[in-house]
């Protein structure tokens, strides 16, 4: 029996692997249900649409940037079962909020279209005004309910866990989270937005369920008084964080890494409708493709290392990457959507000559970048004592938000600038370049702080 199967007949394990699985499936139905539903049935422009993805982006992004300090003193000074259940708990009043948005917005479209689903050049004033509001309101508390959920997932598995199951454990983690996001995905691509509606809210009520079982994880070590200023606790934990070289470069290379996601999931949509002339369900098997292959690429990494946590492969790893969204970027260039106007189904899609190549770098950049990350992950939790590991994600939590939103304002500007989505790719293959680089210092850094003291 290997490690991972073990951990996942464990009560100290899977309780807490099935709670955060149902989160990351209730984010992405929800906010992928929300974004396809307005590129889809709101806007019919391509400079709107990537918009408002980029505006969801950030607006979901923002309180890791803010309060992700706060989150990791709370993890680390108070009992993290106890603030899983909270957390949790207010999941479903934040998903009754988006649920009645999804429903408004649902409503007042279908109404606009005499009973179908259409599209419109400008949202109805109902949805302006209410509905696309309700939305990001919604959103942005789920990013606040991430921002002190995130911290803990990663920081309670070394207290929980054996040193040798700790890399097991993330990747178990880090490959459920792929898989319930494909699982989001496929339903919001799929199902009605009004049935997502009523799916998010019983999905966090189960989430809540499950909570219950997570066992005890109280604090450990000296117990400090939180700072709750968002700024100076922040500073400081960047401050205490930072200081040690490997979780330094850690962070930076991870950052990087979630700076070219972010582009990449902001573009999909857009990209997927308007230059491969492609349905949402195309735009959802995307983001599918993604999630499958950052999954294989988190459980390839554990059974290379067998364990072990190094950043060894990381350099090789995010390089092969940026050549996949090269490839990515010159099969969409090159798609020949043909003359007609109407959306291709995912079977025209996939009948398409260029759609096997075109899913096949798609699934090279997710399976490479599921190998980068999940080691780096490690060194969060591993490389600092058990009382700092929550506050050690909370910095990474904190540089990752802000890199994303710098990514996702500057998809913004060169949107607003007229540059063509798919010339976004390759700011996201450039920065591949700067992971490397962060990537292969860390494996420096690392080999010289495991050689034996020299002998006078």
């Amino acid at each position: 029996m290997t490690t991972s199967t073990r951990l996942l007949n464990r009560r100290r394990f899977l309780p807490l692997f099935v709670t955060q699985l149902l989160n990351a499936f209730n984010d992405n139905l929800y906010k992928t249900a929300m974004v396809l539903f307005v590129v889809y049935s709101v806007y019919n422009d391509e400079a709107k649409e990537a918009a408002f993805s980029a505006i969801a982006s950030g607006v979901f992004i923002l309180p890791f940037f803010v309060l992700s300090a706060m989150a990791g003193q709370l993890a680390d000074m108070r009992d993290k079962a106890k603030i899983i259940r909270l957390i949790k708990a207010a999941e479903i009043g934040i998903m009754m909020v988006g649920a009645a948005g999804l429903l408004i917005a649902w409503q007042d479209v279908a109404c606009g279209a005499g009973g179908g689903r259409c599209l419109v050049t400008a949202p109805h004033p109902v949805i302006a005004s209410l509905a696309i509001p309700l939305l990001l309101t919604a959103l942005f508390a789920m990013g606040v309910h991430s921002t002190f959920f995130g911290p803990i997932k990663y920081a309670i598995l070394p207290q929980h866990l054996k040193k040798e199951e700790v890399l097991s454990g993330t990747g178990l983690v880090e490959a459920g989270t792929y898989l319930a996001i494909l699982v989001g995905t496929i339903l919001a691509g799929w199902i009605p937005v009004e049935v997502a509606a009523l799916g998010i809210v019983g999905t966090s009520v189960v989430g809540y369920l499950t909570s219950r079982w997570v066992p005890p994880a109280p604090a450990q070590g000296e117990i400090e008084r939180i700072d709750w200023n968002p700024i100076t606790s922040s500073i400081t934990v960047i401050r205490g964080t930072m200081s040690h070289p490997e979780v330094y470069f850690a962070i930076l290379a991870i950052s990087f890494f979630w700076t070219i996601g972010a582009v990449l999931f902001i573009q999909f949509p857009p990209l997927a409708k308007n230059t491969l002339m492609a349905s949402k369900e195309v735009a959802s098997l995307f983001l599918v493709i993604f999630s499958v292959g950052v999954a294989i690429g988190s459980v390839a990494i554990n059974q290379l290392l067998k364990g072990e946590v190094s950043a060894r492969h990381a350099p090789v790893s995010v390089l092969v990457m940026g050549a996949f969204v090269v490839g990515f970027y010159f099969v969409a260039k090159s798609w020949d959507a043909g003359s007609s106007t109407d959306l291709l189904s995912v079977t025209d899609f996939v009948a398409h000559p260029g759609a096997p190549l075109l899913m096949l770098m798609l699934l090279g950049i997710a399976v490479s970048g599921g190998m980068f990350v999940v080691p780096l992950y490690a060194f969060l939790t591993t490389k600092v004592s058990p009382d700092q590991a929550a506050r050690t994600i909370a910095a990474n939590n904190i540089v990752n938000s802000g890199a994303m939103v710098g990514g996702s304002l500057l998809a913004i500007g060169l949107t607003a600038a007229g540059l063509p989505i798919a010339e976004h790719l390759l700011l996201s293959a450039a920065m591949c370049l700067i992971s490397a680089s962060l990537a292969r210092k860390l494996h420096t850094v690392e080999q010289a702080l495991s050689l034996p003291p020299a002998n006078d």
